[in-house]
């Protein structure tokens, strides 16, 4: 009986070993989940002082977009302080990707190539390979980002690639965490 507890117990474990289970391993489609959350946002706030009620409501939600077929995620990006990205994935989810983000004095952006890029489910990962030689990994997701200004508005969605930084842009200014490339069209 001990020898087959023993066996059983073994065989689950390489089981769990194979699976990922051990190693950390996330699922793309749960990591896209995660990435897209950190990009939606909630404030609501009601203030009234002698009879003036001011009302301030801001609504971002961003979920992640699943495409059938990779190549789909094809195009030129674009995000704020003159930053752009071009990204052309084949149908195996294989990519190449160069593009450009902010730097500290946020007049010139800094550029580069992402190596080994890959797209599985709404996730692209990779690492980035700056003009200088320099590397750093590359994570972001595709996504509809969702803008409401009033309880009452129906938002306006943007299609796009959201970054997550880490470890974080430091500029004189600005600590920058994420950044949203919207699809150029």
């Amino acid at each position: 009986m001990r020898k087959f507890l023993a066996a059983a117990t073994m065989l689950g474990c390489i089981c769990l070993a194979t699976s990922g289970a051990f190693a950390g391993q996330v699922e793309p489609q749960s990591r896209a989940r995660e990435l897209a959350a950190s990009f939606s946002k909630s404030k609501h706030e009601v203030k009234e002082k002698r009879g003036v009620r001011v009302e301030k409501f801001k609504d971002v939600r961003s979920d992640p977009v699943f495409k059938a077929d990779a190549r789909g995620y094809s195009g030129t990006y674009e995000a704020d302080f003159g930053c752009a990205l071009t990204i052309t994935v084949r149908a195996d989810g294989r990519a190449d990707a160069s593009g450009s983000e902010p730097t500290s004095d946020l007049a010139r952006p800094r550029r580069f190539t992402l190596r080994d890029a890959r797209v599985a489910g709404a996730l692209l990962t990779g690492t980035k390979v700056y003009d200088d030689g320099a590397t750093e990994e590359f994570e972001g997701v595709f996504i509809n980002r969702t803008e409401r200004n009033s309880p009452t508005d129906a938002g306006t969605t943007t299609f796009g690639l959201g970054i997550v930084f880490d470890p974080p842009k430091v500029g004189q200014s600005f600590v920058m965490t994420r950044l949203f490339y919207a699809v150029k069209r």
